[in-house]
């Protein structure tokens, strides 16, 4: 049985009033009728702006175009839509345009760091691989506005193919990130086409892909989709929920699919003002997340790009919601709070500071309560200390997983691999004497 919501249900009569209401749950129905403009924006929802704000809200559409997904646009409260979190990351404001000297249209330097189509090669182990340029929705806090406006396309497999081509060539790569736009605007079999290609690269250990499919548009999680993903195991999905009121029945389910399928799954939150910049809003965030299976991975300062300058929070509004967090709720379930470096530098950890001080031989530590103790450190660690002389390493440093050949009894005559055939006590006589004993 379908579950829509009345609005849901008013939205789809507006849009296609002659088609079943199963339509509303085929993804392909929902691209179709994205929200790309301002007059079917108020005709959907039953709103109206006033003139000077309507003609404010069009020029920054003009450059910062709209594009929202029925679904999503369901979700909108109207009774209190200025302030309502998801028409904040939906539709274009007039903020977007007060640009600041400091901001950028490559904040992260994405592009330099590019040595092959759709590669950004910052850390030396991992690469980040854009496979499309398309999204379901232009959310308006987006690192990548540079490219929204941009024609939509979705690279060829020569295009691809030079990037995967630059995977296997590095052998130092063994973790590339799928993204975008949103990898999943791929169709299953184009998406299927890139996995195995880059499955059969011996040093790629795991392959991640970044979607906001399961927050905005999650239909797409199809039954046939998260098939073809299970082939492509060790495999990770990383998603992005703001805020709690996107965790909806239909993205519980979709989440449901992809952890049922063995995808281990996270998600990287952006600190947006006047959206989630409450620890009481994050912790419960957090909270709907792990009931879900989805770990709490990274909490973003909102980065430095072009129309975000009323997005960005203080740094220390993100220290008061990890203090919020730390010693409050499970470890699990709180994020790494992170800045991503402004140049390429990276992500660089934000912590509130729990060291007070610390000697030769004592550290003292504050926990969350404000409770100051005392960690003694080591009378002698000198014998263990590394002195970096790898080659010549007296530590044990046996690497790889530990063989599992040594089972014991019943489970010793069971294994295929052990050539036991029966298990005798230490005192049998005859074995003794068999032995000379």
């Amino acid at each position: 049985m379908i579950h829509l919501t009345k609005r849901q249900k008013d939205i789809f009569g507006k849009i296609d009033d002659s088609a079943g209401i199963s339509q509303w749950r085929d993804w392909k129905w929902q691209l179709r009728h994205q929200i790309r403009d301002i007059e079917t924006f108020e005709n959907l929802l039953g709103v109206e702006f006033e003139p000077d704000e309507r003609r404010q809200i069009e020029e920054t559409a003009a450059r910062f175009p709209i594009a929202i997904t029925p679904y999503y646009l369901s979700l909108i409260d109207i009774e209190e839509m200025q302030n309502d979190p998801v028409f904040k990351q939906a539709f274009p404001m007039p903020y977007e345009l007060d640009t600041c000297t400091s901001e950028m249209a490559d904040p992260l330097s994405e592009d330099k760091d590019s040595p092959a189509p759709g590669i950004t090669h910052r850390y030396p182990d991992r690469v980040l691989f854009l496979v499309s340029n398309i999204c379901s929705m232009y959310c308006r806090h987006c690192t990548r506005k540079r490219r929204v406006g941009d024609v939509d396309f979705i690279p060829d497999k020569e295009t691809i193919q030079a990037g995967i081509d630059y995977i296997r060539n590095t052998p130092r790569v063994r973790d590339v990130l799928l993204s975008g736009g949103d990898p999943l605007m791929l169709s299953d079999e184009y998406l299927d086409w890139i996995l195995t290609e880059l499955r059969s690269i011996e040093h790629l250990e795991i392959i991640r892909i970044g979607s906001r499919m399961p927050v905005v548009l999650p239909y797409r999680i199809t039954d046939n989709l998260v098939q073809m993903l299970k082939k492509h195991h060790p495999l990770w999905l990383n998603t992005h929920f703001n805020h709690p009121r996107e965790i909806t029945r239909s993205s519980s389910e979709a989440l449901a699919k992809l952890a049922d399928a063995g995808i281990p799954l996270g998600n990287q939150s952006v600190l947006l003002a006047g959206v989630n910049d409450c620890p009481r809003i994050i912790k419960s965030l957090m909270h709907k997340l792990v009931i879900n299976r989805v770990r709490p991975y990274y909490l973003y300062q909102c980065d430095l790009s072009e129309g975000l300058a009323h997005f960005r929070t203080p740094i220390g509004k993100g220290i008061e919601i990890m203090e919020s967090l730390i010693g409050h709720t499970s470890g699990f379930a709180r994020p790494t709070y992170v800045v991503d470096a402004p140049g390429g530098g990276g992500k660089i950890p934000v912590l509130p500071n729990y060291i007070v001080s610390w000697s030769t031989n004592k550290v003292i530590l504050r926990n969350f309560e404000g409770v100051i103790t005392t960690y003694q450190e080591p009378d002698s660690y000198a014998k263990y200390f590394c002195d970096r002389n790898c080659p010549n390493c007296h530590l044990t440093l046996k690497l790889e997983g530990a063989d599992e050949w040594k089972a014991v009894g019943i489970h010793k005559l069971l294994a295929d691999y052990d050539k036991a055939i029966s298990l005798v006590p230490a005192s049998n006589e005859r074995h003794q004497r068999r032995n000379g004993q």
